[in-house]
């Protein structure tokens, strides 16, 4: 599903996936839902959002989540989960009520194939919900000339992986491309870690990248001391961009 996840399945970025929940990350999908409905979160990773639909539908609704990295579904739940790709979703077409993804777009190289896909396993008037990431619109304060440069080799790392730093910025539009209609979009921004972790994260992507290969290596290395120097000097505040849109089947 995510062609070269980005972020990797380090502890620390599955820390930060298991620490989300539905009620902080999916609230305009919470308003959707009533008993009987079935839901689908494609892109689930641990399931910490996915389980947070279960009250909302009830024992007559189905939650299922969709990830390819199924290690990190939890062992016990009241969701059911399934390993599988948003390019051929193990479900059958017009079978859901609502389908969900958060944190997925940003990471995808086929995003109009993805929303097909969507659209296809979507009843007649399901609704779509998607939390994408924007990082154009992201707000560091300060932003220094090492923040800067530590971004871009992150931007790097994401575009290597097939995917989009910017593409919350798009995803209205490809939305509407892919023929859904009553497309409304809300940003939101949200502090999704400390300043100083931010920093931290990217700079152990950036070494990680620096192991496995040669490619971009200057400008990599250059973009990981810029990370250092920024996770060691003062505190600061980090907001991300995340662009919340519902559309229609």
């Amino acid at each position: 599903m995510l062609e070269g996840y980005a972020a990797g399945y380090a502890d620390d970025a599955l820390s930060m996936m298991s620490a989300r929940t539905a009620s902080d990350r999916a609230a305009f999908v919470l308003r959707l839902l009533r008993p009987g409905l079935r839901v689908l979160d494609v892109g689930c990773g641990p399931g910490t959002i996915t389980s947070g639909f279960t009250p909302l539908v009830g024992d007559s609704g189905r939650v299922l989540g969709v990830d390819p990295y199924f290690a990190q579904f939890p062992g016990e739940s009241t969701v059911d989960f399934v390993a599988g790709s948003v390019y051929a979703l193990p479900v059958p077409a017009d079978s859901f009520d609502v389908v969900f993804a958060h944190a997925l777009f940003e990471h995808l190289a086929r995003p109009a194939e993805a929303l097909a896909e969507l659209r296809r396993v979507l009843r007649p008037g399901g609704r779509l919900a998607l939390s994408t990431s924007d990082w154009s619109r992201a707000r560091l304060r300060p932003r220094t000339a090492n923040v800067d440069a530590a971004l871009r080799g992150h931007y790097l790392l994401r575009r290597r992986a097939g995917g989009d730093p910017f593409a919350g910025r798009k995803v209205a539009d490809l939305v509407s491309r892919a023929g859904f209609r009553d497309v409304n979009t809300h940003a939101r921004f949200r502090p999704d870690m400390p300043y100083r972790a931010l920093a931290r994260y990217i700079e152990t992507r950036l070494d990680e990248a620096l192991t496995a290969s040669t490619t971009d290596r200057d400008q990599l290395a250059s973009a990981a001391r810029s990370a250092w120097s920024w996770s060691h000097s003062g505190d600061g505040d980090f907001t991300q961009c995340w662009i919340e849109l519902t559309a229609t089947k």
